[in-house]
């Protein structure tokens, strides 16, 4: 097989890997709210089961970091596996609160164990910024396609078989990513490279949060967390400003699958355009997209110009995350990649557990309106710093 076959062969099992993973836990984070509710379990805790999948990520995403960076891919790879197996397997077997909380910790859990794993060997694959921007573009279709795989797989055999039959089959796709990782190479073992800091190897790590330190890097967390923000106001806000407006659900339903469709469509459409681009150009383009539109949309009163600015939307935040992957590689030192996504997977998981209910509050006191106004403010100052990365 021909470099270029075996380059897109692995590139195509770490995609399928990040799909099992996250596919599963997807179904899982669908089905057990609707199973805890079936057992008539109040709102609040069913908010802190849905709480719990995002909760377990950030108490242990830089462990999963760390051990990204000393063993590879492989061993975090089938831990990960073993995790989401046995928390859909816990649900399975039980649907008892507890059980189903435990469900919740090890999907969640797992999911982004593998997901630390595979997003740092896709970056040490490329050989430049364009061949990583492009690998991350595909890389950047997984979570969505994950998150049509697993909740409608699980739907459809809730509906058909019951909680436990949904809860076995979604076993079966952590199962298969571990057999598609057997086709990507085993790394040399970190006892034969030098530390990331040029040292010894044995002598003291230096500590995750010394990271930090890098302005670059700090920059470039600051600036996601904040596009990770724009994601959930968007998600949380646009079924309240439907509503306002008297739209149907359906018409609400395809707004958002407007969205979704324009975030996969910019994925696919980068790899072809990537030898064009700079990251820190189209960064601080999709900023300013993105503030102008969040200016407009309070302004909307037809479903159809909305879709139209979902569309938009969807193209703007869509390109960030392949640029902000590539970025983050670039200004971090060799040998804690792991540890740099780990930090940015604490940010992105605390803000979608804090952000809903900042943005509750927030519109509870100035209007979806006024929240869409004040972030628009912020991402547009944002993008005059993305200008300096």
């Amino acid at each position: 097989m021909s470099r270029g076959g075996r380059f897109s062969a692995v590139l195509a099992a770490l995609i399928l890997g990040q799909i099992g993973l996250h596919a599963c836990m997807a179904g899982v984070r669908m089905a057990v709210p609707l199973q805890a509710l079936q057992a008539g379990q109040p709102a609040w805790r069913v908010g802190a089961l849905l709480a719990l999948f995002a909760l377990a990520p950030v108490a242990l995403a830089l462990p999963a970091g760390r051990l990204a960076d000393r063993q590879g891919y492989h061993r975090p790879v089938a831990l990960a596996a073993a995790l989401v197996v046995a928390g859909a397997g816990l649900a399975a077997l039980s649907a008892a609160l507890p059980a189903l909380a435990g469900a919740a910790v090890l999907t969640g859990a797992g999911a982004n164990i593998g997901l630390i794993a595979i997003q740092r060997t896709a970056g040490h694959m490329a050989g430049d910024s364009t061949e990583r921007i492009r690998i991350f573009s595909w890389l950047g279709l997984a979570p969505a396609l994950s998150n049509a795989l697993g909740p409608v797989l699980a739907g459809l055999l809730i509906d058909t078989a019951g909680f436990r039959v949904a809860f076995a089959v979604l076993m079966l796709l952590p199962l298969a990513a571990l057999a598609w990782s057997r086709r990507v190479p085993r790394e040399r073992p970190p006892a034969a490279e030098p530390s990331a800091a040029g040292q010894p190897v044995g002598a003291a790590r230096p500590r995750a949060w010394d990271l930090l330190r890098l302005p670059a890097l700090r920059r470039l967390l600051l600036l996601n967390g904040l596009i990770s923000a724009c994601w959930d106001l968007h998600a949380f806000l646009l079924p309240l400003l439907g509503h306002e407006r008297g739209f149907s659900a359906s018409a609400i339903g395809l707004i958002l699958g407007s969205f979704a469709v324009a975030v996969a469509a910019v994925r696919l459409l980068i790899p072809l355009w990537a030898h064009r681009l700079r990251e820190g150009t189209v960064l601080a383009a999709a900023m300013a997209a993105i503030a102008g539109l969040f200016l407009v949309y309070p302004f909307v009163h037809a479903a159809a110009v909305m879709a139209g600015c979902a569309v938009l939307l969807g193209l703007a935040l869509g390109s960030v995350q392949p640029m902000v992957m590539s970025m983050l590689h670039q200004v971090t030192p060799a040998g804690r990649h792991g540890e740099a996504i780990a930090l940015r997977s604490m940010a992105l998981n605390l803000s979608s557990t804090l952000m809903p209910l900042l943005f509750g509050a927030g519109g509870s006191a100035i209007g979806a309106g006024g929240l869409f106004w004040l972030m628009s403010a912020l991402v547009g100052a944002g993008s005059l710093r993305a200008r300096r990365l």
